[in-house]
């Protein structure tokens, strides 16, 4: 597939926005301003970055993604179906008894593109880990990617994989942390003391960086350098607006768990340039 343009990704994120927020009134699924969050991530990493192919999802020698922070789902699957994975109107099945559209990842398997079923917090660095070593110990070098949350930061199973991923210098992983500054009970700072996130990364021995976790040209690039040559793992600091793209939902933690209305739907089309 050809690089889009960096204005193509653009779109494409704010099309996966509206479809989100539709699909969150459509079906009354919550974590709404989590998943508006890290759209920019999703489409920088699916659409620029990551060695796959949706017509052979189970390549050994494919890049693998995870989101650890499972309750993102609906927007991983939008950017999934809008890659190749299946069709988008298969999305219309979402929530349904039985159907494998649902507030988390299902398990591998269920799903093609879905690396691991995640949810629980703080699990999916860990399996990221396994699968990077996996892949040396194989000599294959595909390259893993894991999102997490900020809130998924006060896990401590986040900081032994983070210890051991350093210093067996794997590589090829990569974590993006989707610094939103909320979780589900208030500000991230005053529920586990996070800053300075990025020097706490470099103290457990990873290549840290951070960036605005909305400007898909910087974290186009920065995911291209994994492996970045200094022979640790590499992890992005990514700072977001929760609910970004929607003024009245942005950095708003009451949409945590709202869902949006029918004239709310129709408000963030217009301010999504989708109307």
């Amino acid at each position: 597939m050809t690089r889009p343009s960096v204005s193509e990704l653009e779109a494409l994120a704010r099309r996966t926005r509206l479809r989100i927020i539709d699909n969150s009134h459509r079906t009354h699924t919550p974590h709404l301003a989590s998943c508006l969050s890290c759209v920019d991530i999703l489409v920088a990493a699916y659409f620029a970055t990551l060695r796959i192919d949706p017509t052979k999802p189970t390549d050994p020698d494919r890049d693998r993604f995870i989101l650890s922070k499972g309750h993102g789902a609906p927007a991983l699957f939008q950017v999934l179906a809008a890659r190749g994975y299946y069709p988008e109107k298969d999305l219309e099945a979402y929530g349904e008894d039985g159907g494998v559209f649902a507030e988390h990842p299902p398990t591998p398997g269920h799903l093609p593109g879905i690396e691991a079923a995640t949810g629980s917090l703080g699990h999916g660095l860990p399996i990221g880990l396994g699968m990077a070593l996996a892949g040396r110990i194989a000599k294959r070098s595909y390259n893993v990617v894991a999102l997490l949350s900020d809130g998924e930061c006060n896990e401590g199973s986040v900081w032994e994989a983070a210890m051991l991923a350093a210093a067996q210098k794997v590589e090829r992983l990569a974590v993006v942390v989707d610094f939103n500054k909320w979780q589900a009970t208030g500000r991230s700072q005053e529920v586990m003391a996070l800053d300075p996130l990025a020097d706490k990364w470099r103290a457990f021995g990873w290549n840290a960086c951070e960036v605005d976790g909305h400007d898909i040209g910087r974290l186009v690039e920065l995911l291209s350098k994994v492996p970045d040559g200094s022979g640790r793992p590499v992890a992005i600091i990514a700072h977001t607006v929760k609910g970004k793209g929607v003024s009245f939902m942005e950095d708003d933690n009451n949409w945590h768990y709202r869902t949006p209305t029918a004239d709310e739907v129709k408000k963030a089309a217009q301010e999504l340039d989708l109307a």
